[in-house]
């Protein structure tokens, strides 16, 4: 690559308004486009939008295709917004810089660059086609909405971690005799089974599993391509195999990660109900081969000991933390298990999103390291 071949200039108001809404179309893919990454594309002639689209199924067009097949004619000088660097190879569907190229674009403006090595070039041709090139828009937003995506084109071999509690104002997860139900409003309990659908896995312990009875799967608004794998850490094998969760193995997969404690006869039961079994030894070791088994994300919905434990071995991406307006006093604990730090040198975490969920007052954190 040579050194001017990524533009980074000092983007204008105009550049981020359409940029913004470029990557909410994006949004719109969530669960139905992996192992693609979401993308969105705005055709923009003036200050006025004349084509737009997005990535909406695995396998369809490519944003940038639907945008221009809906501006026409009026792409030819205009300017293409796009959330992800237009891809130059022939997979499922053509390269998006020949559309591009054959459209008349004048100028390209990107979020993000692909880090697909496979899918990549794209901006280097358009340059050399003589079309301007700006990148960089956006970007941070960019890459927390395809953070799955761009986690599997890293360097790290294991799969993706976000931690998702519903946490009191004291801190805790549920009540003393151990119920959760329901800590959290109806419109943030929609929200999570959204969020569920853009994950490869969703997670809990075994004890959460026990207490809880929980499903792990998607019913909301979106219905994911492929159902997230439910996954149930278990390292002593506490679990019967008579839980609900397995009622349904056959069709909606079931992983269960043990240590070497458990016994054959509890493992056994395990993979008779219909439960596929990893060993691991240690967390890392068991997100490692997740990834291995095509669970590339996971989402971890508790219990405490667990959450704590994988932030403890720092290997949490992510937290999705829903604060609900209401006190548990001697409930069981959101983060188990972390010792008893200093405040100068406690984990300090950076609040990258809050929003208000619903009128019933529960708020939603998102925090990254």
């Amino acid at each position: 690559m040579t050194a001017d071949a990524v533009v980074r200039p000092a983007s204008s108001p105009d550049d981020r308004h359409w940029m913004r809404q470029a990557i909410e179309l994006a949004e719109r893919g969530w669960g139905r486009v992996h192992p693609n990454p979401l993308v969105g594309a705005l055709v923009v002639q003036g200050d006025a939008v004349v084509g737009e689209g997005w990535h909406a199924e695995y396998g369809a067009a490519h944003a940038e295709a639907v945008a221009l097949a809906e501006a026409g004619e009026r792409a030819r000088g205009a300017t293409l917004y796009v959330s992800l660097e237009p891809c130059n190879h022939h997979g499922k569907q053509p390269p998006c810089v020949e559309g591009i190229l054959a459209a008349g674009i004048a100028r390209v403006v990107i979020a993000s660059r692909d880090p697909n090595p496979v899918a990549s070039g794209g901006l280097e041709r358009l340059q050399a086609a003589g079309v301007r090139v700006d990148v960089g828009i956006e970007e941070a937003e960019e890459r927390f909405l395809n953070a799955r995506f761009h986690h599997s084109h890293s360097s790290s071999d294991r799969a993706w971690v976000a931690v998702k509690l519903a946490v009191s104002m004291d801190g805790c997860i549920a009540d003393a005799a151990g119920s959760s139900r329901w800590l959290s409003g109806d419109a943030a309990r929609g929200w999570v089974h959204h969020l569920r659908a853009g994950f490869g896995g969703i997670a809990v312990g075994a004890h959460t599993a026990i207490r809880d009875d929980a499903l792990l799967t998607v019913r909301g608004d979106v219905t994911p391509r492929v159902a997230p794998m439910r996954v149930l850490f278990d390292r002593s094998g506490t679990l019967t195999g008579t839980e609900r969760i397995f009622h349904d193995a056959a069709s909606v997969p079931v992983l269960v990660v043990v240590g070497a404690e458990a016994a054959p006869e509890r493992t056994t039961r395990l993979v008779d109900a219909g439960a596929m079994l990893l060993a691991a030894e240690t967390l890392g070791e068991a997100l490692t081969a997740m990834r291995l088994v095509g669970v590339d994300s996971l989402l971890v919905e508790g219990g405490g000991r667990l959450a704590g434990a994988l932030l403890e071995a720092d290997l949490v991406d992510r937290i999705y933390q829903v604060q609900c307006p209401l006190w548990l006093g001697d409930g069981i604990r959101a983060w188990q298990g972390l010792g008893q730090p200093a405040i100068t040198t406690a984990r300090r975490w950076r609040v990258n999103r809050y929003s208000m969920l619903s009128s019933e007052g529960d708020a939603l954190l998102v925090l990254e390291p």
